[in-house]
């Protein structure tokens, strides 16, 4: 393999094989491993520890029915979910005053630092996503001192590329 194809570097002795592309079967993600937020179970498939990733921590998060997460957020990282399974309800801001809802196919983009709650929205489905975040650590800063906000304002989202759409 040249040089270029390898990214400037000399392929590894193996030639890529146990250090080039990794399948992580799904009955193998570590939970035990994984900050905790109440409510919520996360399973870590990608991170530095399992497979040497420098800038990215994916894995799994489900709720159960009518289940909630305590208010939390996660530092310095962005957060982006993938709704695979179920109906999620996101609320968010210093009280938790604004809210929206994801279904299957939809993505959820959490900034850093914005204080969140994820909801399962469905009384007898588990809500199922995928989780990606922009870096190996799996950081979750629970807020159990925040009062959530009793009237809440729906927020869509418009997209800036395509405002008129």
């Amino acid at each position: 393999m040249s040089e270029q194809a390898s990214g400037g570097s000399a392929p590894p002795e193996d030639g890529w094989k146990t250090s080039g592309v990794r399948v992580i079967p799904s009955d193998s993600l570590d939970g035990a491993n994984v900050a905790a937020t109440p409510g919520m179970d996360r399973k870590a498939a990608v991170n530095f520890a399992r497979v040497g990733a420098q800038k990215l921590w994916a894995g799994t998060v489900h709720i159960h029915p009518d289940a909630k997460t305590g208010a939390h957020h996660h530092g310095h990282l962005e957060s982006v979910i993938y709704v695979v399974k179920g109906k999620a309800r996101m609320r968010w801001g210093e009280k938790l005053e604004f809210t929206a809802e994801a279904g299957p196919g939809d993505f959820i983009y959490v900034p850093p630092y914005v204080p969140h709650q994820e909801i399962n929205a469905s009384a007898d489905e588990t809500l199922e996503c995928v989780l990606m975040r922009s870096d190996t650590d799996a950081v979750a800063i629970n807020l159990p001192d925040l009062e959530p906000a009793e009237k809440v304002e729906t927020v869509k989202w418009i997209d800036p590329t395509h405002p008129d759409a």
